[in-house]
């Protein structure tokens, strides 16, 4: 009986295999975006204090959850409490964070000044972004390869005609040269922001 109803719900249309596998690839794309904005470059951002955690009353949170932060200038990022006690705490999670920052309090105002790349770090950093990209790469191939076995199950279980099956695993051919090539493009742009002095 189960058998029967798992084998429904797995036949799908050649237009639904080919929506989720757009729909796998751009949230690779995503995630892919979400951490090359992690790698620091020398030019403050607020986003860049995302992963640091501060104590708020027993619990972890994120520092953007208990103060504001804003851009002073272009390498420094102001993190300002929005309770007066936590402005030692926060400090304390910034300074302790696997992310080499100094931050000095001035009042109520930390200011997390970005410290210059070295020549080396800079290239330690554009070859963690080529590792990322081709991560990213083989996510997006992964998601095409899945999608090609679909579309030969179909065909296998003569649902559609081999032309139909064809065409589509073109169209999935270029849909993913389409996401690897703006993988190549965010990588490019990284690396270019990376070694930018």
């Amino acid at each position: 009986m189960f058998e029967e109803v798992d084998l429904a719900m797995t036949v799908m249309t050649i237009t639904e295999i080919k929506h989720t596998a757009e729909q796998k690839m751009a949230k690779s794309i995503e995630a892919f975006k979400n951490e090359l904005h992690k790698i620091r470059t020398g030019r403050a951002h607020p986003g860049l204090l995302d992963q640091v955690h501060v104590d708020y009353y027993g619990a972890m949170v994120p520092i953007s959850q208990v103060a504001n932060l804003t851009l002073l200038d272009a390498r420094t990022i102001g993190v300002q409490a929005w309770e007066k006690g936590m402005g030692a705490k926060i400090e304390k999670a910034i300074r302790e964070s696997d992310l080499g920052l100094n931050p000095a309090a001035q009042g109520d105002l930390l200011r997390v000044p970005m410290p210059a790349l070295t020549e080396e770090r800079r290239k330690e950093l554009t070859k963690v972004v080529r590792h990322l990209g081709e991560e990213s790469r083989i996510a997006v191939r992964a998601v095409r390869r899945e999608a090609n076995e679909h579309l030969k199950k179909l065909l296998k279980d003569k649902e559609v005609a081999e032309d139909d099956e064809h065409r589509a695993q073109d169209e999935v051919q270029r849909l993913t040269d389409r996401m690897i090539a703006e993988i190549d493009r965010l990588v490019h742009a990284k690396e270019a922001e990376v070694m930018a002095v």
